[in-house]
């Protein structure tokens, strides 16, 4: 087998049994190109079933040398590794020639976030007398009520919002679908959305279903989100450099520090591992003083 009958096996798997997006799968087969490229500039005319640790060890030498980022490594080695388990989960190889790879150590980055005077800040700069800014502040308080991913914010549909239960059904990453309460004032801004904008627009043929929608009566982009948070950020004089994924960090923040369980809050994110969730225990350093100040007997 060659590499390029493996890459096509490959990205058959990761779109068809996997249900990854188009861009998560171009990332993994990127990943393995950069090593099929390595083999083809150090000359070394090794299958995808032949490949040894020793030149794995080269190849993460060489994307060091070319000054890749530790996260960017770690991202490669990692398609990498998720390419020879799919090998040897179809019993192409014995043994993964993966399984010595180091991937180098990561520095655990805090994710941004907003206080919730921040928040409502932000949701006052909305001026609420245009068509656009009711849906914009019914998109807000949706994203930060429920802590949704920006694509899952514009791929919402009207037949999956349960007003009257008070929960969303979203489907994240991976085609995986997941309950997610929504709070009473988000629908609240959401029902004066589609009563008193979306339902006097002209909306597109296949588009009907979709929660929020552009002038055009069409579906919004991921770019339409960033800019407008943006805009808003630069009309209050914000100074942290924020994007919608802000809103649901600031989400997760907040429900911890308030004492929410974790287990929850994973669920909600729709986290495959708590892993990923635990980076929302930390705590902010105004709100750890407060503590030692308060119930610490010297202070």
């Amino acid at each position: 087998m060659n590499w390029s009958i493996s890459l096509t096996q490959f990205q058959g798997y990761l779109q068809l049994e996997k249900s990854l997006s188009s861009h998560s799968v171009e990332a993994y087969l990127r990943d393995v190109r950069k090593l099929v490229q390595y083999l083809e500039i150090t000359h070394q005319k090794t299958g995808p079933l032949a490949i040894e640790a020793a030149q794995l060890q080269g190849f993460l030498e060489w994307i060091h040398s070319l000054g890749m980022t530790a996260h960017s490594q770690a991202r490669t080695i990692s398609g990498i590794r998720a390419f020879y388990k799919f090998l040897i989960m179809e019993d192409l190889l014995d043994s993964d020639p993966t399984e010595t790879l180091e991937s180098p150590k990561l520095q655990r980055k805090l994710p941004d976030t907003l206080t919730y005077d921040e928040i409502v800040a932000l949701f006052d700069a909305i001026d609420v007398s245009t068509p656009e800014g009711t849906r914009n502040k019914a998109m807000l308080e949706t994203l930060y009520s429920s802590g949704l991913r920006v694509t899952e914010l514009i791929e919402l549909k009207i037949t999956n919002l349960y007003e009257d239960l008070g929960f969303l059904r979203i489907t994240g990453k991976g085609n995986k679908e997941r309950l997610v309460p929504i709070g009473r004032d988000a629908l609240k801004y959401i029902r004066i959305y589609l009563d008193g904008v979306r339902a006097h627009q002209t909306i597109k043929k296949g588009h009907e279903d979709f929660v929020f929608l552009n002038r055009r009566g069409a579906s919004l982009s991921r770019v339409m989100v960033f800019n407008i948070i943006k805009d808003l950020a630069a009309k209050i004089g914000l100074q942290k450099n924020i994007s919608p994924h802000t809103f649901r960090h600031s989400f997760a923040t907040h429900l911890i520090e308030g004492g929410a369980d974790l287990r929850a809050v994973q669920e909600m994110l729709g986290h495959e591992s708590i892993t990923t969730t635990e980076i929302y225990t930390h705590l902010d350093r105004d709100y750890l003083k407060q503590v030692i100040q308060e119930f610490h007997p010297r202070s």
